[in-house]
């Protein structure tokens, strides 16, 4: 089926499980394709994105999943030939992501065209860049296979560049994907921290071969810029149909606290921990409304991310007990309403001492909101059931 056709150089096509651009005159291709279609090449006929497992796995797909991974030229043959496309004309693009579920985004300035099209999944196997390692490669094979959940950017744009500016295009492609996921606050799967990418990203750009060549896509370019907005906006339609991730989604408490662990059933268990029977009760009745309250989620954003400033040594871990008390209280205080007992509030929670790990952040967490919720229904006279 044809989706769309731009610039009277590219059609965009979908069929069962792939979609693929057929270029209507030719272009320079660079990509992340493992088949020997890879790399910067002029001669390509089509770029083409397949699904290539279910997302949980099938026996079927799950075969050809590992042959894309362990023989990436006999994948490419198979999947061309079903969709009668020439294989040696075909750069691969593979993922476990639906095609139905991708974002497509087109931008332009003037003659200056760019087509985003974009597959994501980010729940099983986003990374933050220097997490731990989840496989190798030696004599040519892979040792653990990678782990489903992919982003895979397919660009065309309808000018020539050179080959620096392509490499250039490849870079600034890539920051525009991470601003999006650190913007969703996306956790990684393998650490405490945000995911910049998943483990088995891929990118393919095709630049039209066409009069006097561009010389640049940095951020200062018209074309930079086209080439981020057109990722982005792309990237964000894909990730909200794929995982249900937008910015409503992740005004959420639960969301955020997930690179540290937290689950609903044990984050409210810890919480009521810290209230009496009837106070447990009616949170668990409520418990979505109370943390997914705004102002409770912008102190539970402001303590993750102080967080990480400690964490990165910007800031000195001598003020660690401070600031962690005076968010913590501004928690609490958003969760009962009661400004006016910031003071008492940041008294109650500096003990015990706070600490960085996951474990002692999601129990300070879990304090506060006890804290905050105990004198949510206090009488208006202001007479609080916890003193420090």
């Amino acid at each position: 089926m044809l989706l769309e056709r731009y610039y009277d150089g590219v059609e965009i096509h979908r069929a069962d499980k792939i979609i693929y651009v057929r270029f209507l005159c030719p272009h320079r291709v660079i990509s992340t394709c493992r088949s020997s279609a890879g790399g910067i090449r002029d001669d390509l006929e089509y770029l083409y994105n397949h699904q290539s497992c279910e997302p949980q796995g099938h026996w079927l797909s799950d075969q050809i999943h590992r042959l894309a991974i362990h023989h990436p030229d006999a994948y490419r043959e198979l999947i061309a030939t079903r969709h009668g496309l020439p294989a040696d004309r075909c750069a691969t693009l593979g993922t476990a992501a639906s095609m139905h579920m991708a974002g497509m985004a087109h931008e332009r300035f003037r003659d200056l065209e760019v087509v985003a099209i974009v597959t994501a999944g980010v729940e099983t196997n986003a990374g933050r860049a220097g997490d731990p390692a989840a496989y190798h490669e030696e004599d040519g094979r892979y040792i653990l296979a990678p782990h489903a959940g992919t982003i895979v950017i397919m660009l065309c744009i309808n000018r020539e560049l050179r080959s620096g500016a392509l490499i250039e295009a490849v870079t600034l492609a890539t920051e525009a994907k991470t601003a999006v996921l650190q913007e969703l606050s996306v956790p990684s799967c393998y650490s405490d921290g945000l995911a910049t990418g998943t483990g088995t990203d891929q990118i393919a750009i095709a630049a039209r071969l066409d009069g006097a060549p561009l010389t640049g896509a940095g951020k200062h370019t018209r074309l930079g810029e086209l080439i981020a907005r057109g990722v982005q906006a792309a990237l964000r339609q894909a990730l909200a149909r794929q995982n249900g991730l937008s910015p409503a989604a992740q005004c959420s408490t639960l969301a955020l606290l997930r690179r540290l662990g937290a689950r609903e059933e044990t984050f409210s268990a810890a919480i009521c921990a810290g209230l009496n029977d009837d106070d447990g009760q009616l949170l668990t009745r409520n418990l979505q409304v109370v943390l997914n309250d705004p102002p409770a989620v912008a102190a539970v954003a402001a303590l993750l991310h102080l967080r990480d400033q400690f964490l990165w040594d910007v800031l000195p871990r001598s003020c660690l007990p401070d600031v962690f008390a005076s968010y913590a209280a501004q928690l609490a205080a958003a969760v009962s309403g009661r400004p006016q007992r910031l003071p008492a509030y940041r008294e109650i929670l500096a003990h015990p001492p706070p600490a960085l790990t996951p474990a002692a952040t999601l129990d300070l967490i879990a304090r506060a909101f006890a804290l905050g919720f105990s004198e949510k229904w206090a009488d208006q006279y202001g007479q609080n059931r916890v003193s420090p």
